[in-house]
């Protein structure tokens, strides 16, 4: 299944069974796109990813950041982070991805691909610090990139193209059936920003 039509529902569920997700298509005008980008790229505290494998520490060229409403602690790949006060911008775009998706998020984990070369493996965002069945809202900025998912038995799979500026949100029991992924790519040489905003709930 692959997404390629300018008519986009966002009440249309990419899923098959257990689980929903739904794909908003931007949600904003491509120069105030531009710009958020721009802005992220600049003023976000970037530092490398750090996972914790077979005891040795590895750092991905992919880079992190991560804010919330409070000092939140987040742990995965056997490594913990400390959430950042918000910026004005990560502020604005929390009230947008809430406002669209009828949900509330204290927190966001943001991600930077400088190419295609970077991505990320399959996964499930469903760590004992997030809100169990929680939605997640994802923002893309800059390059376009396929985005998949694999159910976790039939290893079936969903596939869509995220474009500049949208918003897709993952909800219900999505983390507990589905694997998602970014897939590397060659065809890519321009970064890409990506922010999820979800909900921690412990401290």
């Amino acid at each position: 299944m692959d997404l390629f039509t300018s008519e986009i529902d966002p009440d249309h569920n990419w899923l098959p069974k257990e689980g929903t997700v739904n794909y908003y298509g931007p949600v904003m005008a491509r120069n105030v796109a531009d710009a958020y980008f721009q802005e992220l790229l600049a003023n976000i505290a970037w530092t490398n990813d750090v996972a914790i494998i077979y005891g040795k520490r590895i750092e991905t060229k992919r880079k992190v950041a991560w804010y919330g409403d409070q000092p939140f602690e987040y742990t995965y790949s056997n490594h913990t982070k400390k959430a950042l006060p918000w910026t004005d911008a990560l502020m604005e775009l929390k009230t947008l991805a809430e406002k669209r998706t009828g949900e509330t998020y204290n927190s966001c984990l943001l991600n930077l691909y400088h190419s295609g070369e970077e991505g990320m493996a399959w996964h499930s965002d469903a760590e004992k610090d997030l809100k169990r069945n929680g939605a997640i809202a994802s923002l893309s900025f800059g390059a376009e990139r396929k985005f998949a998912f694999k159910h976790k038995q039939t290893k079936e799979k969903v596939e869509l193209i995220l474009d500049h500026g949208s918003l897709l949100v993952m909800k219900g029991t999505t983390q507990s059936h589905w694997l998602h992924r970014l897939p590397p790519t060659k065809l890519v040489r321009t970064p890409r920003i990506n922010l999820t905003f979800r909900t921690i709930v412990s401290v």
